[in-house]
């Protein structure tokens, strides 16, 4: 099962334009992907906005992104490219 660990760089964190951002990712993929915050030790499913708001992740915090599935690898890769990129705001 693949995985990345990931830390928010945004000054907002996974706010709802993040989160809207990685549901609309997650939704593409038949994977199953979830979004951890061991320091919480709260798991998000990626296609659920208010999964990921639950989370509290604020910029800083690293997540643990986890997928299981026939494309789980594709889907880390874009996922990991919207944390990378500050989902837009940096």
């Amino acid at each position: 099962m693949p995985e990345r660990r990931l830390t928010l760089t945004n000054d907002l964190g996974l706010h709802a334009r993040a989160a809207a951002q990685v549901v609309q990712c997650a939704a593409r993929f038949k994977s199953q992907i979830i979004i951890r915050r061991e320091d919480r030790n709260a798991d998000a499913d990626a296609r659920s906005i208010l999964d990921i708001l639950y989370l509290a992740a604020d910029k800083g915090k690293e997540v643990l992104i986890v997928a299981e599935g026939e494309d789980a690898d594709q889907a880390l890769v874009e996922i990991e490219s919207l944390f990378t990129n500050g989902f837009g705001e940096i």
